[in-house]
């Protein structure tokens, strides 16, 4: 009755759980869309939205994103075999015990009529998916070891289900071995099956459990005074329905080959019933730990899936489009696949704001979203939000098809609006007279200059020929450049000649340069252009941080 309760209380957790993390998908605020609409019209609005994802006339293409992406995981498979091999070993493992073994009162006599746990193929199988969860748990504690370049943040909740799952599978293999191995098993299995009427008929099926199926008891030194025949004929009257040979269990079997000598300890102090007891616990609370883990991607990623094939979120409904990225921010297993592929992660080994890397800004989005993040923390999302370049690598290679690129577009607008806009706005503001962190909250880093810009003559032979605007690549991606870069890099070389280099600090040009070098090495008066560009940067940074008095001494 105990374990009953313990059971139903860890499926309530888990329901409960489950329904609280649906429910964010309409109650997060990701973007401008979704202000001034209730959670009642989100949830009307995705009500309209999902039969449209779900049941169109291309219903063919969801049947395969159904069986080509969530069944057999093939976004991940063409881009990595081995992480696609982890993964399929470990989740489907896990699945597979759920469905064979920890609901198999349920589950087992739909499929299979002649169902018993210590039957075979049953006893093979459970430990074979054993064995594939322990191969993926293996190959991804090396994986993440040899692939240390980025930092990689996991909750308590998750190491804590880790964990978990570690103790259920561990306690399971010992649990089995012990009771192959369990003399007080044996004699319950006797009392209740075979009663005790013949003592020679239960020394002879003793003997053929000693000697056969691995169980320690005692055997007669001398076996010409044991019936054979009679401990087999025994054993198929009253074992063999729902006993096979425990040496299909793999696993199980030669551990307890190993736990043999102190099989006896064991039994005495009945080490079966006291794993039992562990290895139930442990999965009843990985249950209920389940919704509140990174381990609810089960559930969200097959879903994120399946709503992609509506179309990108942009494209989407406005009044769905936060709950679409709500349910992305869910859908994320924290792979760090998007920051292995990021363009601008190398900047977090000279800057050393995780909120740079993908994996990580999407932690901070997910807090701006539920607004619990304080302000310092929503400062470094802002800085590492900016950075990136929307090169839309991270989305391209995200195996849960989250819209990563909708993410960083919608939480930059939802930055701005809470005070925290791009850096080369604030650098607009940096002058003496501009209002800064006191002086001693700024690191003491030197400051990065290669002295050109203060040098007239580094800018005495510009003849304002515009070939530096010419060749910049950045300058030929942009539609109108007045107004996405404010200034053209001819434009601020005239502004450094004409020693305004205050006014170059919030020029957009100055932060959307991708230092190519092409305006450098084209420059036919050999002006370094590029060189200036960088230097201004970490000019800008630095400053940024200095209060108006450090500033003012240095003007002076």
């Amino acid at each position: 009755m105990l374990t009953s309760n313990v059971a139903t209380i860890a499926l309530g957790i888990c329901l409960a759980g489950t329904a609280w993390r649906i429910s964010r998908w309409f109650l997060s605020d990701i973007g401008s869309e979704s202000d001034g609409l209730s959670t009642g019209q989100r949830l009307a609005a995705t009500g309209r939205a999902l039969p449209g994802a779900m049941i169109h006339p291309g219903i063919w293409k969801n049947t395969r994103i159904f069986l080509w992406e969530i069944v057999l995981q093939g976004h991940l498979l063409q881009q990595d075999r081995l992480r696609w091999a982890i993964h399929m070993a470990m989740s489907y493992g896990v699945l597979l015990l759920v469905f064979l073994h920890a609901l198999d009162d349920w589950t087992a006599p739909v499929f299979f009529s002649d169902y018993y746990p210590t039957l075979n193929p049953f006893r093979w199988l459970r430990n074979f998916f054993a064995f594939l969860v322990l191969a993926g748990v293996l190959g991804t504690v090396i994986r993440h070891r040899a692939h240390t370049r980025f930092k990689r943040i996991r909750s308590h909740a998750d190491r804590l289900v880790l964990l978990l799952l570690a103790v259920i599978i561990v306690s399971g293999i010992l649990l089995e071995s012990s009771q192959i191995l369990s003399a007080s098993v044996f004699e319950e299995m006797v009392e209740e099956y075979m009663g005790d009427d013949d003592p020679d008929e239960v020394a002879a099926l003793q003997h053929y459990w000693a000697t056969k199926m691995g169980a320690a008891l005692p055997v007669r030194a001398d076996e010409r005074t044991v019936d054979t025949a009679a401990g087999q004929m025994a054993h198929e009257a009253y074992c063999a329905s729902c006993h096979s040979r425990p040496q299909a269990a793999f696993l199980s079997y030669p551990t307890s080959r190993l736990l043999k000598p102190v099989a006896g300890i064991m039994d005495t102090l009945r080490i079966d019933i006291w794993l039992w007891t562990l290895h139930y616990l442990a999965s009843c609370l990985a249950l209920a730990c389940l919704p509140f883990s990174k381990f609810f991607h089960l559930l969200a990623t097959p879903v994120n899936l399946l709503a992609r094939a509506s179309g990108p979120v942009r494209e989407g409904p406005p009044a769905f489009r936060a709950s679409r990225r709500a349910l992305g921010l869910d859908a994320c297993t924290h792979c760090g696949v998007c920051t292995e592929h990021c363009s601008v992660a190398p900047f977090y080994r000279v800057i050393s704001n995780p909120a740079i890397l993908p994996s990580e800004k999407l932690l901070g989005v997910k807090r701006l979203a539920t607004a619990g993040a304080p302000a310092a923390e929503m400062a470094l999302l802002a800085d590492g939000s900016f950075t990136c370049t929307l090169c839309g690598r991270c989305t391209q290679w995200c195996p849960s098809g989250i819209d990563l690129q909708d993410l960083w577009r919608a939480s930059r607008r939802d930055l701005i609006q809470k005070g925290f806009p791009p850096f080369y706005e604030r650098a607009a503001a940096i002058t003496p007279s501009a209002t800064r962190a006191p002086e001693s909250t700024v690191p003491d880093h030197p400051p990065l200059s290669l002295g050109l810009t203060d040098r007239p003559e580094t800018f005495w032979a510009c003849v304002q020929c515009t070939t530096c605007t010419s060749v910049c690549p950045v300058v030929d991606a942009s539609d109108d450049p007045r107004r996405d870069l404010d200034l053209t890099p001819q434009q601020i070389m005239n502004l450094m000649r004409l020693q305004l280099k205050e006014q170059a600090f919030g020029c957009r040009m100055l932060w959307d340069c991708v230092t190519c070098y092409q305006c450098q090495e084209h420059c036919p008066q050999n002006v370094k252009v590029a060189d200036v560009l960088y230097e201004l940067r970490n000019e800008a940074c630095r400053r940024a941080m200095l209060s108006p008095q450090a500033i003012a001494a240095e003007s002076s």
